[in-house]
């Protein structure tokens, strides 16, 4: 049996960059280590000390041990099948760190986020971040101009709009006989689309469509070419512009002089363009060649890509049950459940855990998913305001005296939602004080960590690690594997006799299609190559 340390030392960090942080990110290191008695950025809190909101920075030395039902189970751990180069001599030469000239700032932003969301620095505000790391402010000039931009596009669409609807003519004003359609008929068919999105998509959206939906033509790393599109009706299609000889010698030039130009396969036209919208938090999409490939390339050797089925029934192969066991191990729980969909985890588990007569506790801005899957379960649904921990408890306090409405009966069940990092904000969860609040009250925790694990925490291992939450705290532990390990799906953990339940109960589980085998073995690779990774930095030790 294998045993891996946290290795709270300087040398633990990762190997040095070439860059280094500017003097004000060093000043606001020290200053924060000296005042903690931080060592190093990766240290966590205490987990005995949660009758204390005010915790002080400690030092944790844990030990996480490794089964050999782990290694059995696909993580490579001694030897380098999923990582060495020399193995596939085909494989391209690995590059250079795209992100080294930010590392160190990434550093000391992490340190700063962890002074406010897991130790509530309250001298550690975000105005204090903004000077110190010089981020930007957005001015009311800025902002009122943006509002007043959207503002004057709104007026003059329902002025178009009213004009094509007196004047019958207009680029959306549907022609049956130009269409063939008989649904463009409005003397017969009440119109399908009328709602503000509609509108938006037409008179606001299409203004700037070239600038969304850009297909790519690379894997999605740090850096993505991104292929050309023309339009012959002012934005209101989009074409690829595929090969320059479709246009003449001046408009080629535009793209052939231009700083980013480039080709790709059958000299399609393509721009290098930095990549901020893709899911890749470990950067495997950078290397997967390299890193990954080997392993999902083998799996097709005897398995299909689809199973054809869900997993009641005949969807379960050998690799889908070695997942659920990295994951259940990985992060601290008796047992795990796989989904084929990230979305489709929260949106159809929440509905098989409540029903009616349960009462759902949801931050104010959980993800749609989470919605979806409160709305569909029939319980009754409170929001409380973002991490705001008081008002939480105001409103448990409230359901537990009062009961449901009407009957004054008390609710047979009471979840609290929550988010490792909320998506849309980048915002952390105050997970300790979230934990302490429905432990006092015999409140459930259903914690959702589709955009933390594998990106928070010494080893990855989520916002229970990150806050120093023990994970038996936590009842319900969410995740996807679309963000860190360069696959798809998610998954539900927790104790044996609920994954059990979800198994026969879950919709994903019964009717959906099954997770494809070849994403499996990407999931389990890329556990491997993590495992790896922190091993030879230091954060792990063997």
């Amino acid at each position: 049996m294998a045993f891996l340390r946290f290795k709270n030392k300087k040398q633990a960090k990762q190997q040095p960059q070439s860059s280094s942080p500017t003097d004000a990110d060093k000043n606001f290191i020290k200053s924060k280590s000296k005042s903690k008695g931080i060592d190093n950025l990766d240290v966590l809190v205490d987990n005995d000390n949660d009758n204390d909101n005010d915790n002080d920075s400690a030092t944790l030395e844990t030990s996480t041990i490794i089964s050999p039902s782990t290694s059995s189970a696909g993580i490579s751990i001694n030897d380098n099948e999923n990582s060495s180069h020399d193995d596939d001599p085909n494989a391209p030469e690995t590059k250079d760190d795209p992100y080294q000239d930010v590392r160190d700032r990434m550093e000391a932003l992490s340190l700063h986020h962890r002074m406010v969301h897991a130790y509530h620095d309250a001298s550690a505000s975000s105005s204090d971040a903004s000077q110190e790391f010089g981020e930007p402010v957005i001015t009311f000039f800025a902002a009122w101009t943006t509002y007043l931009g959207y503002a004057v596009l709104i007026f003059v669409g329902h002025v178009r709009d009213f004009c094509a609807k007196i004047f019958r003519k207009g680029r959306y004003v549907p022609n049956q006989k130009e269409t063939g359609c008989p649904a463009d008929n409005d003397a017969l068919y009440a119109p399908l689309l009328k709602s503000f999105e509609n509108f938006y998509t037409k008179r606001l959206y299409h203004r700037i469509q070239d600038c969304f939906n850009r297909p790519l033509a690379s894997s999605p790393g740090a850096k993505v070419n991104v292929l050309e599109r023309i339009s012959f009706d002012g934005n209101k299609t989009m074409q690829v512009l595929g090969q320059l000889n479709n246009l003449s010698e001046e408009e080629a030039k535009v793209y052939t002089e231009g700083k980013h130009y480039a080709t790709v396969s059958g000299e399609r036209v393509t721009r290098e363009c930095l990549n901020l919208g893709s899911y890749n938090y470990l950067g495997f999409a950078d290397d997967w060649n390299v890193t990954c490939r080997k392993g999902v390339m083998k799996s097709l050797d005897g398995l299909p890509v689809s199973m054809g089925s869900s997993r009641m029934e005949c969807g379960t192969s050998k690799l889908h049950d070695q997942v659920e066991q990295i994951v259940s191990e990985f992060i601290g729980k008796e047992d795990a459940m796989v989904v084929n969909m990230g979305f489709n985890t929260n949106a159809t588990t929440i509905p098989a855990l409540m029903g009616h007569g349960d009462l759902i506790v949801s931050d104010e801005l959980n993800h749609t998913s989470i919605v979806n899957g409160a709305r569909t379960s029939r319980s009754a649904i409170r929001c409380f305001r973002h991490n705001d921990t008081k008002h939480l408890k105001e409103i448990l306090q409230e359901a537990i005296v009062m009961g449901q409405p009407r009957t004054r009966r008390p609710w047979k069940r009471i979840m609290v939602i929550v988010e490792g990092i909320y998506s849309m904000e980048g915002e952390y969860c105050d997970l300790r004080n979230v934990v302490k609040v429905c432990k006092e009250y015999g409140a459930y925790v259903y914690l959702d960590e589709a955009h933390s694990i594998g990106a928070m925490g010494p080893t990855g291992r989520g916002c229970c690690e990150y806050t120093g939450v023990d994970p038996k705290d936590v009842d319900i532990m969410m995740g996807t594997f679309t963000k860190s390990f360069g696959g798809m799906g998610g998954y539900i953990a927790g104790s044996k006799e609920v994954v059990k339940f979800l198994r026969n109960k879950c919709a994903a589980s019964s009717y959906h299609n099954s997770l494809s085998p070849i994403v499996c073995q990407q999931i389990i690779s890329s556990f491997g190559v993590s495992l790896q990774d922190m091993m030879r930095s230091g954060v792990l030790l063997l």
